[in-house]
């Protein structure tokens, strides 16, 4: 009896094995929508002073005094270096006083010649005479107007003899030293605009899109987050670091010029969890099921141990278990 037993027991075994053999895998899908997470994307950034200027002297003359100091803010038009200025005073002096000089030649030709003037009407004095005086006129006006280019531009060389600040900021440099004889154009104070200030990013390929539609955009630095927002992504493309350049504003409290940190934003994309990428045939992407059958989906800009933005339906089923034996077609059970 008990040999019958057996012998059933091992026929029933033997004509199930076969389709033991090919029973589909058992798996576990989810739709994308419930497994997408939004994850934050990061490139580097910098603070960039919109004016990062090196303020020159305009005239030649020593350097008499800079009375400011690296890190000191400054206030437009606050004095930065004062320049010898005694020969450029003396300069004026002589220039006013040949003005005043050439308006009086000035009014003595125009009385000459309305006097000859006068005389013409009753032919006592000739044409010549006339002609003459009107030239003599026509000088002495020439001359005065000279003159007063002359006493515009001595008086601006004085003005120039303090260097003064263009917007209000703060001193980085000071490049000259007292008692050097200052030439037009030698550099004697760095001075960086605070308040006009902008973040710089490079971005490249997809980043361009994913900021632009990104939220909650932040510039960190040294544990500090400051709030921002996009201005412009600049149209010209960076062969060379084959980026884009971002620049975005500020919107509550700046960062300081020169900081250097993370621009950091949400994604507003969804992306596929990392240990949920798989790899077939050398290429990273998806298992996904369509119908009875495994579906491996390639996702070119996918990264092992990052999530990687998806285009897929939300609803799309991914195959979150049983996966790692599966190929493209396989035909698969839902549990």
């Amino acid at each position: 009896m008990l040999t019958i037993l057996h012998r059933s027991l091992r026929a029933a075994f033997l004509f199930a094995l076969p389709w033991a053999v090919h029973a589909a895998p058992l798996v576990t899908v989810k739709p994308l929508e419930a497994l997408a997470v939004y994850p934050n994307v990061s490139v580097s950034g910098e603070v960039i002073s919109l004016n990062d200027s090196e303020l020159s002297a305009e005239i030649r003359a020593v350097i008499r005094e800079i009375p400011v100091l690296v890190g000191q803010r400054v206030r437009k038009n606050d004095v930065l270096a004062r320049l010898e200025c005694h020969d450029y005073q003396n300069q004026a002096l002589q220039a006013a006083a040949a003005q005043r000089a050439s308006a009086a030649r000035v009014a003595l030709a125009d009385f000459q010649l309305e006097r000859a003037r006068s005389l013409r009407a009753t032919d006592t004095v000739s044409a010549e005479l006339v002609k003459q005086r009107e030239t003599e006129a026509a000088a002495a006006h020439a001359e005065q107007d000279a003159q007063t280019a002359a006493v515009a531009l001595a008086q601006k060389n004085v003005v120039r003899c303090e260097v003064r600040a263009p917007f209000a900021g703060i001193v980085t440099a000071r490049l000259g030293q007292v008692g050097e004889l200052a030439q037009p154009g030698s550099p004697l104070v760095r001075l960086v605009e605070g308040d006009a200030i902008e973040v710089s990013a490079k971005l490249r390929g997809e980043e361009v899109a994913a900021l632009q539609g990104g939220k909650g955009t932040e510039f960190i630095t040294q544990g500090a987050r400051y709030p921002l927002r996009l201005r412009v992504v600049s149209p010209a493309f960076d062969a060379r670091e084959r980026t884009r350049e971002a620049r975005l504003l500020f919107t509550g409290e700046k960062a300081l010029p020169g900081s250097v940190g993370e621009v950091v934003w949400r994604a507003q994309q969804a992306h596929l969890p990392s240990e949920l990428i798989s790899k077939r045939g050398g290429r990273l992407g998806a298992l996904v099921l369509e119908g009875e059958q495994a579906k491996f989906v390639p996702l070119p800009q996918a990264q092992e141990g990052r999530p990687v933005r998806v285009d897929l339906p939300p609803t799309t089923r991914i195959i979150v278990e049983g996966r790692y034996s599966l190929q493209d077609g396989d035909k698969v059970q839902v549990q």
